[in-house]
């Protein structure tokens, strides 16, 4: 690769040997020596050009290789006809600060038993496989953890948030986080008795949790170094335009939104989590299609298309703005069938517990006097595990009114703690009060940098507030013509329905009864 001083080194050595050369010469062949130099000079300079240009051209060529093969094979899957249908397996794709701690302690904890969640299911990184017949599986991996499940008999869900104030969101729970280790007096110290904490506790740290263990030690290290700076100053005195542009205490936010570490994570990450491609994905390609799609935005189409399809075929997707409507929605398209599902489950092995009962009834004393411990311990068995499920599963007779009854509480309990907390925290670097009015004084220049940052994401929102509004009107209708059905009933009217249901269920019995008889008469003759 030539550069402009190897051109210049080139040219004169050419133009000196020109002249030894040229010595005798007459003055045109000087002349046209010269511009023959000159001429060979422009094509070795035009080669350069070219030579430094391909490098360019062929790693967009391989980028687009490889991100529209990646692409081509996931939408290659066909869509499930049965996407509204929930199957065995739930799994709740957590997108960061959109809510769904909430929904997993106020709504999944109270339909499902601590016996079917998946071992280390919420806030690892990793999935543990060693319980195979797990129910309820709810992690801040992306969709590559598909890969790891039984995708027909799997169905996920997610909650999306409006992409501005998801990068909001991000950026203040980082700051907090990393505050509470500011009680020690380095950073050396809070590093270590961190540490020796995770060590020790049985439970999950933050510091565990994607994308946190990237985000908060980092956040941590600038809060320290800016304190360390204050302290060599001498003065605690800031100056600030808002909480959100306290350079002195902590990272501006237009500084955190432009750094390497929130392009490879924050910035459309909702879209890279639904796709399956973020730096914590279990694909082999996806660092690659990721570093690719980051660096021609021009191929972020391709992602976006996965994406959506990832959301098509979901059981439920709800929005983070629309709060009220995406937990009755939740309730009623998820909960219902969690609880129809768990009912059936308890149902059938109470029958089994029953017919097993029946069998051992009729047999002969004589004849299975060995067994007879064998079979009791089945039976017991069996009614123990039926009892199980419908104690705990079901939690006791729940239903979808219940449920929200139980949701409405223990979400203004789980909000409460929540606030205590960040008080906790913010404390540490006062005067930074996070809030709604301080987004609002945040300058648009840099509003408009987070939205052009987080284009995919805009788009994805958009798309999911589409599904949102179809999904909220079918549920709506089907929960009016259940109203509907069930005001009929409780009229006087309903009296006279009833009459005539019964006649009908009367008069099949009695057609069924006939035609047996007649069958059996049949087989006699």
């Amino acid at each position: 690769m030539l550069g402009f001083s190897h051109f210049r080194l080139i040219s004169s050595k050419i133009y000196f040997l020109c002249f030894l050369v040229g010595s005798g010469w007459s003055k045109m062949r000087w002349v046209a020596c010269i511009l023959r130099c000159s001429m060979l000079l422009m094509l070795l300079g035009l080669a350069s050009i070219l030579a430094n240009a391909s490098p360019i051209k062929n790693d967009f060529g391989h980028c687009e290789r490889v991100v529209k093969k990646w692409a081509f094979s996931s939408l290659d899957q066909e869509v499930k006809e049965d996407r509204h249908t929930l199957q065995d397996l739930l799994f709740f794709l957590h997108v960061p600060r959109t809510g769904g701690r909430t929904y997993f302690h106020c709504f999944l904890k109270k339909l499902y038993s601590k016996s079917l969640e998946c071992p280390r299911s919420y806030d690892k990184l990793r999935f543990d496989p060693r319980k195979p017949k797990c129910r309820l599986l709810v992690t801040h991996d992306d969709y590559s953890m598909m890969s790891k499940l039984p995708n027909h008999r799997t169905s996920v869900v997610t909650i999306l948030r409006n992409p501005v104030d998801r990068v909001f969101s991000t950026y203040e729970f980082s700051v907090e986080v990393a505050a509470r280790f500011l009680v020690h007096p380095n950073l050396t110290s809070a590093t270590q008795m961190a540490g020796r904490l995770r060590a020790k506790m049985r439970g999950v740290s933050t510091l565990d949790i994607w994308p946190w263990k990237y985000l908060v030690p980092w956040m941590r290290e600038d809060l320290f170094a800016r304190r360390d700076a204050r302290r060599q100053k001498g003065s605690d005195d800031t100056k600030s335009s808002g909480s959100y542009d306290m350079n002195e205490i902590f990272m501006p936010l237009h500084e955190y939104i432009n750094t390497p570490m929130a392009h490879d994570i924050v910035h459309n990450g909702a879209t890279f989590q639904v796709a399956g491609l973020t730096n914590n994905s279990y694909l082999a390609e996806s660092h690659e299609v990721r570093h690719c799609v980051q660096k021609y935005k021009i191929l972020g189409e391709h992602v976006l298309q996965v994406a959506k399809k990832r959301l098509d075929n979901m059981l439920y997707v709800g929005l983070t703005e629309e709060h009220k409507e995406s937990a009755t929605m939740f309730a009623n398209v998820v909960g219902a069938q969690v609880i129809s599902q768990r009912r059936a489950s308890a149902m059938s092995l109470e029958n089994v517990a029953n017919e097993n009962s029946e069998q051992n009834s009729l047999l002969s004393d004589s004849e299975f006097e060995n067994d007879d411990h064998q079979n009791s311990s089945v039976d017991h068995n069996a009614s123990q595990v039926a009892s199980t499920e419908n104690g705990e599963a079901t939690k006791q007779n729940m239903t979808v009114e219940k449920l929200m009854e139980a949701y409405e509480v223990c979400i203004s309990n789980l909000r409460k703690e929540q606030g205590r907390r960040r008080t906790a925290s913010l404390k540490r670097i006062s005067p930074a009060k996070f809030s709604k009015e301080g987004r609002r004084q945040v300058p648009e220049v840099v509003l408009q940098q987070i939205k052009s940052l987080n284009s995919l994401d805009l788009e994805l929102y958009k798309y999911a507030e589409d599904i949102f509004a179809k999904q909220h009107k079918h549920t709506m209708e089907k929960l009016f013509a259940i109203e509907k059905w069930e005001s009929m009933f409780n009229k006087s009217d309903g009296a006279v329905l009833w009459k005539v249901f019964a006649l009908a269920t009367t008069l099949i019995l009695l057609f069924l009864f006939v035609n047996s008889r007649r069958r059996i008469s049949k087989i006699k003759i």
